[in-house]
């Protein structure tokens, strides 16, 4: 089986497990409810649920986020996954109780705001000139 292919019955199964019938329709209505950019069409939905193609990167995000799961498993497999939410895991032990509740009441916002929310952090971001490092910590840039 082709990554495609095998992407393909990754989205159905994340569908049906979400309580969604695999359709393209049905797909294409719930992405675009969720997809800040340009809405995808019916043909181009359908095209990943036959397995012909596959999403960018930031329309899998928007998957994952929608089906609850993973956009590394929904991409590549629950192996995949799985070790994603190992290194995870060790992020969010590392942030204080009031990081997380912030980063809840975030999550919790609907799409637009949360939108806003983070071009309000990229501005603040860009204007102090700090960035975070690979460990999640912010640095000065320089």
């Amino acid at each position: 089986m082709n990554e495609k292919t095998a992407f393909a019955e990754r989205l159905a199964t994340a569908m049906r497990s979400a309580g969604y019938e695999p359709r393209p329709a049905v797909l294409e209505r719930e992405f675009n409810l969720r997809y800040w950019g340009k809405p995808v069409t019916l043909q181009g939905v359908r095209r990943w649920l036959c397995g012909e193609t596959l999403p960018k990167q930031e329309k899998l995000q928007v998957l994952a986020e929608w089906l609850g799961v993973e956009p590394q498993a929904l991409r590549y497999g629950e192996a995949a996954g799985l070790q994603i939410r190992e290194a995870r895991g060790r992020w969010e032990a590392s942030i204080s109780g009031e990081e997380r509740q912030v980063l809840q009441r975030y999550l919790a916002l609907p799409v637009a705001q949360r939108k806003v929310v983070a071009q309000v952090i990229e501005a603040f971001s860009q204007a102090y000139g700090t960035h975070p490092d690979e460990s999640g910590e912010a640095s000065e840039g320089g």
